[in-house]
């Protein structure tokens, strides 16, 4: 095998006479992840990089028969950008395959496998044959952190090619560096092409050039320097306005961009390579400018640099654009991710907790099946609230306002904080006594002091002292408006820490989405983002106070109410919603979800009628002689919405009142988190008792405030 032929030891006579000791085999294959990383810095398109990945793993054991497989999470599908083998063909692209690549990818796990144990896998069901059978096959995971994206395999058909444990731990190392290099050059790829589109769509850039004159290597910022008119614009000149020359670029300049550029100009002229550099520009008025410059050194005959070449784009207003983009597609995707997964997502939960609660209504205190149902009620409750953080961040979520008072509220979460907070962290509360309420949803307002209580502790990885706090403030006239939206009565909630603290440049973009300053796989950027948006929902405010080793301090605002009639109604408890004899006509595609309504309802003593879609629906109420006194719908609905149907049915029948379903914030009925006024209208997944609660009081509401359609 001529792999194997390259990794013997040097045994000719001329290397026999060399001084130094061959590399040992530790050594060889540290060199060979060194190569591996510098190849995704020399090869320009990912063919490249594969060929020299297959040649530098070939030089450490026997890779006749060679491939990469890549796996992409989001379509569930496994290519094959790069094999090569001695009978089999490259395999197409494939979903839910069942080879040993596969089991690979399934485990997580190295797999050095012959036909015994192949057979085997076989047998088991855990994988099958694909393509010719080989002698031995060993395949190791290609991993970032946690997450496998591909496999790479070397395989044998020869008897005397055998593969073991030396083997495998050989490809292992260089897994590591290998999957590094592959989604570095795979992201290098993608921006390159990105940025090609983006360049022929700015036909109107202006692309400067210049030229260096290096007839005096000794001092190269002493030769003669040559600007189109272009340059002179970006530079902020108009052409020929004043002498071009090297002092009047760096003058240009800030010292800091100053030794990268040095060093790109040296590194071309030392090794006759191009260079490419970024750097930022101060025109004599003052602004700052990005520009990209391009250059590459000609040479004589005889190998002489005479002339360094260049061109100079100025790409300020393209990052700019790139910037709003990436921001406008982030914003887009989870506000599509919100919308769909939402609806969806909140109906299973729907069935699941409205299951769970009539299974508890069922089962007596000391009943032994109790306890799976609370658990199942929990974890019910526990995904809703993930789906609500979800629909927070994109400001979707339609909020539930109640009075409550945020002294309690902290009050109430002071166990479950205390369990998120590490024990090397102090955890203080100064929490005013006569607080007044606020209304906003006390769900989100929880996750609101959950994120920033997280977001703290991240900031004291030695430990410090974390203080949440709460206070009576009243703002006025005069107070700077960066501070709080309006001069007013609020209450504010303080969370602060003794962490690491921010810059300006952080704090200008710590509520930005997915915007972190955690290290890859630690944190997503959402925290602080769902935050903003949920105190915004609320007409509330949050400032920041932070200096880079001085912690944070967190203030969330919220309009404080003064009504006692108010605070006192919030603080009474409810008594269990009571049933009736009225007919309620339920709407609802989702077969579980309208199952679990009606029997709800009916348990409460309604007579319900039940359509499946909007159609449906109108053919039951025109088929029902008698009064429909409620119509439960649900807004999003194939064929017909449930706000068509509201529309419609109400009418034919004034007298109906109508309330609406939905698992997200529906643009018919709720718009920017808010309900259109005169709709009655229960946010999914919602509980037997909140269902029945809230089609009593609609049906007990005096005539002028009923909702309709």
């Amino acid at each position: 095998m001529t792999a194997r032929r390259r990794t013997r030891p040097p045994g000719s006579g001329d290397e026999r006479a060399r001084t130094a000791a061959p590399p040992s085999r530790a050594e060889q294959i540290q060199l060979a992840t060194y190569r591996i990383s510098e190849a995704a810095h020399a090869s320009s398109t990912l063919d490249d990089l594969f060929r020299e990945i297959h040649r530098i793993v070939g030089e450490l054991m026997p890779a006749t028969n060679f491939y990469i497989a890549l796996y992409d999470a989001a379509t569930d599908i496994v290519s094959f950008p790069y094999f090569v083998d001695e009978f089999d063909v490259p395999h197409p692209p494939t979903r839910g395959g069942r080879g040993l690549t596969e089991y690979v990818l399934r485990t997580g796990q190295p797999l050095l496998a012959d036909d015994d144990l192949h057979r085997l896998l076989t047998d088991r069901g855990d994988a099958e044959m694909v393509g010719t059978p080989s002698l031995q096959w060993l395949g190791v995971p290609l991993k970032i952190g946690d997450k496998t994206i591909g496999v790479l395999a070397v395989q044998s058909y020869t008897p005397g090619v055998r593969y073991g444990e030396a083997e495998e731990r050989v490809l292992a190392f260089v897994s590591t560096q290998i999957a590094m290099t592959i989604v570095r050059k795979r992201a290098e790829v993608a921006l390159r092409e990105s940025e090609m589109r983006l360049a022929r769509a700015q036909e109107t850039a202006h692309l400067g050039s210049w030229e260096l004159d290096l007839t005096n290597l000794e001092n190269v910022t002493q030769n003669p320097l040559w600007w189109s008119d272009e340059t002179y614009r970006i530079f902020g000149y108009e052409p020929r306005q004043v002498p071009v020359s090297n002092d009047l670029f760096f003058k240009s300049v800030p010292p800091e961009d100053v030794p990268r550029i040095n060093a790109a100009v040296e590194g071309s002229l030392q090794n006759g390579l191009p260079y490419f550099i970024q750097h930022r520009v101060i025109r004599p008025d003052g602004s700052e400018r990005v520009v990209e410059e391009r250059s590459t050194v000609l040479r004589d005959p005889a190998g002489r640099p005479i002339r360094m070449v260049g061109t100079v784009l100025d790409v300020t207003e393209r990052q700019r654009l790139e910037e709003q983009l990436r921001q406008a597609q982030k914003m887009e995707a989870v506000g599509r991710l919100a919308g769909g997964v939402a609806h969806d997502f909140n109906n299973l939960l729907t069935a699941i907790l409205g299951s769970s609660e009539l299974l508890l209504g069922r089962l007596g205190p000391d009943h032994p099946e109790r306890v799976e149902a609370e658990e199942i009620r929990k974890a019910a409750m526990w995904a809703a609230d993930l789906t609500r953080q979800l629909l927070a961040f994109s400001r979707q979520q339609v909020l539930d306002p109640q009075l409550f008072d945020l002294s309690a509220a902290v009050t109430k979460m002071d166990k479950m904080l205390r369990r998120l907070i590490r024990a090397d962290i102090t955890f203080r509360t100064h929490l005013a006594s006569d607080l007044g309420p606020v209304r906003a949803d006390p769900g989100q307002i929880g996750q609101v002091i959950m994120n920033l209580v997280v977001n703290a502790c991240d900031a004291m990885p030695d430990g410090g002292t974390l203080t949440i706090e709460t206070a009576n403030v009243e703002v006025g006239a005069g107070h700077e408006q960066d501070q709080v939206p309006a001069p007013g009565a609020y209450v504010v909630l303080t969370v602060s820490d003794t962490g690491l603290g921010m810059d300006a440049t952080t704090r200008a973009h710590i509520f930005e989405p997915f915007f972190t300053t955690k290290e890859r796989g630690k944190g997503t950027g959402l925290g602080l983002s769902t935050v903003y948006g949920i105190v915004q929902q609320s007409e509330g405010y949050v400032s920041l106070e932070s200096e880079p080793g001085r912690g944070t301090t967190f203030k969330v605002y919220l309009p404080r109410i003064d009504s006692r009639v108010e605070a006192a109604a919030a603080g009474a408890v409810r008594a269990a919603p009571q049933g009736g004899a009225e007919t309620i006509l339920v709407v609802e595609d989702q077969e579980p979800v309208r199952r679990l309504t009606r029997k709800i309802l009916e348990t409460k003593g309604y007579a319900v009628l039940a359509a499946a879609d909007g159609p449906e629906a109108l053919r039951v109420a025109q088929h029902h002689a008698g009064a429909i006194h409620v119509l439960v719908t649900d807004v999003v609905m194939p064929g017909m919405s449930g706000r068509e149907v509201g529309r419609r049915l109400s009418a034919e029948r004034p007298g109906m009142r109508v309330l609406y379903l939905s698992g997200h914030a529906d643009d018919s009925i709720v718009r920017h988190g808010v309900l259109e006024p005169g709709l009655a209208f229960l946010q999914k997944p919602f509980t037997p008792d909140t269902l029945a609660r809230r089609v009593r009081d609609l049906l007990d509401a005096p005539p002028e405030s009923r909702t309709g359609a």
